[in-house]
């Protein structure tokens, strides 16, 4: 469903960050990139978003090329990002926030239609339509922020860092969703900081270090690979475990 092939992106002359990465998510699973903090992970997501000042390589979704698409055109085209920073419209309601998610929608009862399917699919929003976003705790927050993508029915669907500042509770919940999502026919790309809980998860990922994917494998895998248990998930590894790399 997504296909990026020698993907370079930075922030100018000099200053890459992501070196000729090669990675692929199919519809219906849940892929996963790992590494440690500054290795380029949210980085690559712009890229193949087009929100980088500088970026080359090839992105093919459903076998179209989108490299040169913009961001709003890629939304239409089918590729959803869901930044690592709140992005909602804390003074604007639930169901507000919702319907700004189909701004380029030109059908309203295709919109509305999309808006009561995902009230469905996550019935707290649908509880607390009327409230200001600001009201919604955090991991509510985060659901809406998925809610508010999926309105444009997106073949894949990019969460960055989604359980960050969550509580344990919410963590399980966000990455059920993404198991729904991929139940649903979704691609999921998914960066994320809670190694394990996201190989768990996930069906398949990718270790990225200084901008290069280092190794590549089933979730389940790499769960026991010596080296990832040792950086990533901090297990300290006795020295005659070895690693996949």
């Amino acid at each position: 469903m997504l296909q990026v092939h020698g993907l370079e992106v930075g922030y100018g002359a000099g200053r890459g960050v992501v070196n000729g990465v090669n990675l692929h998510v199919d519809a219906g699973e849940i892929v996963v990139l790992i590494g440690q903090n500054g290795a380029g992970k949210s980085t690559l997501l712009k890229g193949i978003f087009n929100i980088a000042p500088f970026r080359r390589g090839e992105i093919m979704l459903d076998g179209a090329p989108v490299f040169t698409l913009s961001p709003p055109a890629l939304l239409l085209a089918g590729l959803a990002y869901v930044p690592q920073s709140r992005s909602l419209f804390p003074k604007l309601t639930v169901a507000e926030n919702l319907r700004l998610g189909g701004f380029v929608l030109r059908d309203r009862g295709t919109l509305e239609r999309r808006i009561d399917e995902l009230q469905t699919l996550f019935p707290i929003l649908a509880e607390r339509r009327r409230d200001y976003a600001a009201s919604l705790s955090g991991g509510e927050q985060r659901m809406l922020e998925i809610a508010r993508t999926l309105v444009m029915d997106p073949k894949v669907i990019m969460l960055d860092e989604p359980s960050i500042g969550l509580a344990s509770r919410m963590v399980d919940l966000v990455f059920q969703t993404a198991r729904k999502l991929a139940e649903r026919g979704a691609a999921v790309l998914m960066v994320e900081q809670n190694v394990k809980k996201a190989l768990q998860a996930s069906d398949r990922g990718y270790v990225l270090e200084l901008g290069r994917i280092q190794i590549e494998d089933r979730s389940a895998t790499l769960i026991d690979d010596a080296r990832v248990r040792g950086l990533y998930m901090g297990v300290r590894v006795a020295s005659g475990e070895r690693s996949r790399a």
